[in-house]
């Protein structure tokens, strides 16, 4: 059935609109394994690269106009598609002023071991440690996936890769990579090393600074929290803590030394001429 043939949705009451707002809370994603997807660029992103994970597509007809090939992918990808009311899709929404595209879709996170795997001899990855600001953690997964990670890894005391800030934050870059969610740090860690991957903690107290550091091989960034930075045991746990020389400020947030980083990786991934 296509949307054209589905009842306009317009009562900002009903249940399904009660169960699709639900979903900005974590309690209701941990239970039905669904999240949101806000905004066409995300939603665009999820039907390209996760589009059996789609469960539902609600959109304005302002938006079905502008955003025509949404609706066309939708319909491809036979995802059950609803044209709804702004005053319905505001109460579905996250945000308070959502563009018109929304999506349902199933978690996209994967076992630790299917992440790793996708790290091959010239990759790089990475490690987010006790990360608990949404827009941070959504801003390093579109690093990640701009230059060229393998694989993004979150610890259980991270925040949720599904909270609707992330996911807005990456801007479909959720779906680029594997992302792997849930496991205690130290497990982490020794997983990877276990896969000869070389752990690289971004500390502004590190001992090598980062235009000296060997970014050859299987590497992975390990990153700690923005405010109290790495824990002890962590830095510990990894080969080498890693420094980015700066002028005329005490400290980069978390986001722009993670991209910093990854440039580099990319960089030195890069074969030569």
């Amino acid at each position: 059935m296509s949307a054209s043939d589905r009842p306009l949705l317009s009562n900002a009451r009903s249940d399904r609109v009660r169960e699709v707002s639900a979903l900005g809370r974590r309690s209701a994603r941990a239970r039905s394994g669904r999240f949101l997807v806000e905004g066409p660029q995300a939603v665009r992103e999820l039907l390209r690269y996760a589009g059996g994970h789609t469960r539902a597509l609600y959109v304005t007809a302002e938006a079905g106009r502008r955003h025509a090939e949404i609706l066309d992918a939708a319909r491809e990808a036979e995802v059950p598609t609803w044209m709804c009311t702004d005053e319905v899709l505001s109460a579905m929404a996250d945000t308070g002023s959502p563009q018109g595209v929304l999506a349902v879709a199933e978690q996209v996170d994967v076992p630790l071991d299917q992440a790793l795997d996708a790290v091959g001899p010239r990759d790089f990855a990475v490690v987010l440690t006790h990360v608990r600001d949404p827009g941070n953690a959504g801003t390093v997964l579109r690093g990640a996936s701009a230059f060229g990670a393998a694989a993004v890894l979150l610890s259980a005391a991270s925040v949720d890769v599904h909270h609707p800030k992330v996911v807005r934050s990456t801007v479909g870059a959720l779906f680029h990579l594997p992302v792997s969610v849930g496991t205690p740090v130290q497990e982490l860690l020794e997983a990877c090393r276990a896969r000869g991957i070389r752990l690289l903690a971004a500390d502004g107290a590190g001992e090598v600074p980062l235009p000296d550091a060997d970014l050859g091989g299987p590497h992975a960034w390990v990153l700690g929290n923005e405010a109290w930075g790495m824990p002890a045991d962590v830095l510990a746990a990894c080969d080498v803590g890693v420094s980015i020389p700066i002028e005329r400020a005490e400290s980069l947030n978390l986001a722009m030394a993670a991209t910093v980083c990854l440039h580099a990786s990319a960089a030195a991934s890069t074969p030569g001429p």
